[in-house]
């Protein structure tokens, strides 16, 4: 498979590199800076993207709101609907998505985000994942989409291979923790990558 991996250095991106790579995936990781041996793209940027993403198999976008103490949902909506309108100028189907946690649900009807322990340090990224959520969910109905959001905390660790995935609920253990490992989400998101089973839905992984 030809994956486009907009975000491709960061936490999370550079773990989904490494983990499709080590299937057999061609990866051709971007980042607004063409960092890191990476091809430069700025998601925001249509036409870009469709250049980009022509003759690939799949996209995965895997940036995060910038957190400079700007506002950061208009630029991660800038870039998710440049990834969208670039899908569909490059004739790409297929898009996974790197999301958030704090739009799952701690109850019927309450989000995680709007509970009152959330940490105000990432209210307002979590906030910003929570619209591109909303947005895809509106907008891409004539893609391929799933967007995967982690546990309520994630994290370099171990990968395992073994863990849960559900959907719009977060997900706890016996304790009451909400983790996974950034290296168990990237063997998730490959898993659907290679074997869609939430083709137009968001899944979340945790232990």
């Amino acid at each position: 498979m030809k994956i486009l991996l907009i975000g491709a250095t960061g936490m999370i991106g550079s773990r989904v590199a490494a983990e499709a790579r080590a299937r057999g995936h061609e990866v051709t990781g971007t980042t607004r800076r063409g960092a890191g041996g990476t091809a430069r793209l700025d998601a925001a940027d249509a036409g870009a993207v469709a250049a980009l993403a022509a003759g690939h198999d799949a996209v995965v976008l895997a940036v995060s709101p910038p957190r400079d103490g700007s506002e950061p949902a208009a630029p991660l909506l800038a870039a998710g609907r440049g990834v969208l309108e670039g899908l569909r100028g490059a004739g790409v189907r297929r898009l996974v998505v790197v999301g958030g946690a704090g739009s799952l649900e701690v109850a019927p009807g309450a989000r995680l985000v709007d509970t009152p322990g959330f940490p105000a340090i990432y209210k307002n990224e979590s906030l910003a994942q929570a619209e591109l959520l909303q947005v895809i969910r509106a907008e891409a109905g004539d893609l391929d989409w799933t967007y995967v959001s982690p546990a309520a905390e994630i994290a370099p660790g171990e990968r395992t291979g073994t863990f849960r995935t559900g959907g719009d609920r977060l997900l706890t253990d016996a304790a009451g923790d909400s983790r996974i490992s950034a290296e168990d989400y990237a063997v998730a998101l490959v898993d659907e990558l290679e074997k869609p089973q939430a083709v137009g839905r968001r899944i979340t992984v945790a232990y």
